[in-house]
């Protein structure tokens, strides 16, 4: 093969020795795992909130947003759940480019991947003991899931993934809900398919063990936007385009029914700013059909300390060295606002 084997890492189990969860911190993931499953199954009104830094680059900047969003969080816990975003694995479109805390924990250092595997998890779990939050993170790489899956509450596969294999089948053994990206063409069919099969029990290959999964109910769909074949960017979050995912969802056959938009990517042509505004629409769209209402579970945003974004050497604190996010006093307005409109 034309790689280099340089060694063999320290697989999940001993990683969770090194950096283990005490009985506090675990009662407060089952706590919200319960939470959010509720959300998703209609049990609970609140709205959802996925919210966070494009990528998690740095522990000290990442904890401070956080600590900011748990005392929004106190504020509006009777209508808003947040979920924080903490994405360690970054997807690359042409593979160039930082690739996240995982493969660089220093972005601006060569690659060490135990180092990552280590700051990823000692990040995580820093977020939880500090803010009780337990947070979310995109699935980019299936086999590295077992690193965190005692700690996140909610997991996103991508647009680029959601069409592969080994995505769905291992989000069918996950008991925490999966969204599922429609694909960046816009083809809402091969979205609806990934749910399905994440839904459903299977047979097959992971790290090593033949496993049996026993489907997912809490797999759902995150609308994106999509790009048309001259490169432009489109939203999909009006009103037809949630009513056409309502459709797909009645025909057939899928535990509890559920979107989130995501409002930034091509929803809002890679503008952070525009997503206050997203939102507002889509609230609206709510109150006015109730069908509608059963089915947005909430939003995913791109939201940091500051806004807009910087090169990797940029040196501005807290501001994203990968795509741009809206700034603090914007979001914490933002998060307020929604409260008032629900």
């Amino acid at each position: 093969m034309n790689m280099e084997f340089e060694r063999k890492l320290t697989i999940p189990m001993e990683v969770k020795k090194m950096y283990p969860l005490d009985d506090e911190l675990r009662q407060i993931v089952t706590e919200r795992e319960k939470q959010v499953q509720d959300i998703f199954a209609g049990k609970d009104e609140r709205i959802v909130l996925i919210i966070g830094p494009c990528s998690a680059d740095r522990e000290d900047s990442v904890l401070d947003y956080i600590s900011r969003l748990r005392k929004v969080q106190d504020k509006v816990e009777d209508k808003i759940f947040i979920i924080p975003r903490i994405y360690t694995n970054k997807p690359r479109t042409t593979g160039a480019g930082y690739k996240g805390m995982l493969h660089q924990p220093d972005p601006e250092k060569k690659p060490d991947m135990f180092k990552g595997i280590v700051a990823i998890r000692s990040m995580h779990i820093r977020a939880l003991k500090e803010t009780g939050f337990s947070c979310a993170d995109e699935m980019l790489y299936p086999e590295n899931h077992r690193y965190l899956d005692d700690i996140l509450c909610y997991v996103a596969v991508g647009a680029r993934s959601v069409e592969n294999q080994q995505h769905r089948l291992v989000s069918s053994g996950l008991n925490i809900p999966v969204g599922m990206k429609n694909p960046t063409g816009g083809d809402l069919s091969v979205m609806m398919n990934s749910i399905t099969a994440a839904q459903h029990g299977h047979t097959f290959i992971y790290r090593g063990w033949e496993v049996h999964s026993h489907g997912n109910p809490y797999a759902h769909a995150i609308l994106r936007g999509y790009m048309n074949k001259h490169g432009e960017s489109l939203p999909n979050y009006h009103y037809e385009d949630m009513m056409h995912l309502l459709r797909l969802y009645t025909s057939g056959m899928f535990k509890n029914p559920a979107c989130i938009i995501d409002t930034n990517h091509s929803n809002s042509g890679k503008n952070p700013f525009e997503q206050p505004r997203i939102i507002k629409e889509v609230m609206a769209a709510r109150r006015y059909n109730t069908e509608l209402q059963r089915m947005v579970k909430g939003f995913m945003i791109e939201s940091y300390i500051e806004d807009g974004n910087q090169a990797v050497d940029g040196g501005c604190y807290g501001k994203s060295i990968t795509d741009a996010c809206l700034g603090w006093d914007k979001t914490e307005r933002m998060i307020l606002d929604l409260a008032d409109m629900i």
